[in-house]
């Protein structure tokens, strides 16, 4: 063996791991939003998860990641643990799907596909059209990787060492660990699989062994989802070993039918793939996958409760009024870039109704001049301010990582709506310290200005709420809802403003109850903008970022 083909070899290993991982992160970018939300509608019971695992898997080329997407969906609390094993089970099927492409010859083309995605990338001006061209580009890039390292094998063949070498390789669990230690490496079964079935294409390796690497390659697969979760929750932990225990469990299955019957099972797979090697390989791999789920998936939750058992305990729970805490992003998170800004939108919704929460307690205080309501004011003000500089400091972060399309568009809405939720809260804080100074001067607010601000701020409270879940939930139910109550809200203000006025034109209000009453309906007011900029957030950011990508293209 020379080094030419040592070179060669390793040069087409490098371009099909480039490949394999520019296409699945151009994927991700692409389609990832999408995907995700498929993911989150799509999982209610374990039938549904498992065949969405299988599309989504398919689709972006890599159980490894939708595995660690699950553990991250799992951590933030989107999906429970039955959901979460529902998919896990289908993305063991969907990462075959690898393997059977590979299987095929696109090599001839692979040049041409190559050629057709670069000239994509350099001449789309939109980016959604670059990101298909990546696509391609990778897939054309792990197709000529595959054909280099495919002509480097076939020199391996006169290295008298390789032979013999590989030849010998006669124990299934010495290749069971090699197919798990090179997979737990590269991270990527399809990887490990793919030059499995190149090797056998050249003879190098017998049918027999090349059944135990694959369930090797496997087990292997689930080391990046459990290095992820090390340092998420104790849930995150779990759905990692619910990978980890049915490759495990599913290995040791297989174990007992080739301790059976592994010639039958041979020529079985050799027969429905005419003696193919190739396709030896691709098929094994893809049956292997569902026989395993049939067989271990009436047990879904026992495997569930064993990964439980393994990961004993609970995290401590940060509640919505935790203060100095981040609940969805933070040190207890995995992150994912796939699931980065549904875990932002959490934890601004959580944010959001401390400060809903804090304005009405402002407005108690004001009529009541309770000083426990007014110190608890100012506290929760702190931990508002604190989840806003949190939060902001994370948006700068995942800005700089490969986010989908979708979510990357959405990032500047993001922080206006951090901004304006922040703003109700000094809004609140700002009727605490009206309430301070009514206190100080013995300041009377009548019983028809009290009625008023009650009514004021019930349409307020009503703007919040349907805004809130317009931003959160994309619920446009109440979006004329909204508009209108705005308008009311402005008019509201503009009425009792004169209200005050004649009041005092009457004497019925002092100067100092007057300032006061006027301040907290102009801050009530402002208020409702907030809102409404919380509500169509999302919506002027992607008309604004659709305005900007027709001007390009004009």
């Amino acid at each position: 063996m020379n080094l030419s083909t040592l070179l060669s070899l390793a040069g087409g290993l490098g371009l099909f791991l480039f490949g394999m991982k520019l296409m699945s992160v151009a994927i991700e970018k692409a389609a990832g939003a999408k995907l995700r939300r498929i993911l989150e509608k799509l999982t209610t019971n374990r039938f549904t998860g498992m065949l969405v695992g299988i599309f989504f898997t398919a689709a972006i080329q890599s159980s490894s990641a939708c595995t660690a997407m699950v553990v991250s969906f799992v951590n933030a609390g989107l999906m429970n643990l039955y959901q979460a094993a529902g998919v896990i089970f289908g993305a063991n099927i969907g990462t075959t799907v690898t393997s059977q492409l590979v299987s095929f010859n696109f090599s001839a083309v692979a040049p041409l596909i190559l050629l057709i995605g670069v000239l994509i990338v350099m001449f789309a001006k939109k980016e959604q059209i670059k990101q298909v061209g990546e696509i391609i580009v990778g897939f054309g890039i792990l197709f000529v990787g595959l054909e280099t390292m495919k002509n480097a094998m076939s020199g391996l063949k006169e290295a008298p060492i390789v032979v013999e070498t590989l030849s010998s390789l006669k124990n299934p669990i010495l290749a069971t660990l090699i197919g798990t230690a090179i997979t737990a490496v590269i991270q990527s079964s399809s990887v490990t699989v793919s030059i499995a079935l190149l090797m056998a294409q050249q003879d190098l390796l017998t049918l027999d062994i090349i059944l135990y690497i694959i369930l090797g390659c496997n087990i292997g697969a689930t080391a990046t989802a459990l290095l992820a979760s090390l340092s998420g929750k104790k849930d995150a932990k779990r759905a990692a070993l619910i990978h980890f225990w049915f490759n495990v469990i599913g290995t040791i299955v297989i174990y007992i039918v080739l301790a059976v019957a592994k010639q039958p099972v041979v020529n079985g797979l050799m027969a429905i793939s005419n003696n193919d090697n190739g396709r030896f390989v691709a098929n094994a791999h893809t049956l292997i996958k569902v026989f395993q789920v049939i067989v271990l998936f009436p047990f879904l939750k026992p495997i569930v409760k064993l990964s439980c058992a393994c990961v004993r305990g609970e995290d401590k729970k940060v509640g919505y009024r935790t203060a100095g805490q981040l609940k969805y992003i933070g040190e207890k998170v995995v992150f994912n870039p796939a699931t980065a800004v549904v875990e932002v939108i959490k934890e601004l919704d959580r944010m959001a109704s401390l400060a809903s929460e804090n304005l009405n307690r402002a407005m108690n205080a004001l009529i009541t001049l309770d000083e426990d309501d007014i110190k608890e004011v100012y506290e929760v003000e702190k931990n508002i301010d604190y989840l806003n500089h949190a939060i902001t400091n994370y948006l700068v972060k995942i800005n700089q990582t490969t986010l989908p399309i979708e979510d990357l568009k959405q990032i500047g809405a993001l922080f206006h709506v951090a901004n304006d939720i922040e703003r109700i809260g000094d809004h609140a804080e700002n009727i605490a310290d009206a309430a301070v100074m009514r206190k100080e001067n013995g300041a009377t607010i009548s019983k028809e200005a009290q009625k008023e601000l009650g009514d004021m701020l019930e349409m307020v409270n009503t703007n919040i709420q349907y805004a809130i879940d317009m931003f959160v939930k994309g619920d446009e139910t109440h979006m004329k809802d909204i508009i209108e109550l705005e308008e009311k809200i402005d008019s509201k203000e503009k009425e009792l403003q004169q209200n005050h006025v004649d009041r005092l034109t009457r004497g019925e209000c002092t100067p100092e109850a007057g300032m006061i009453f006027s301040d907290v309906v102009s801050g009530l007011e402002r208020v409702g903008d907030h809102a409404n900029n919380i509500a169509f957030a999302i919506i002027e950011n992607n008309k604004k970022i659709e305005a900007e990508e027709e001007a390009s293209m004009s």
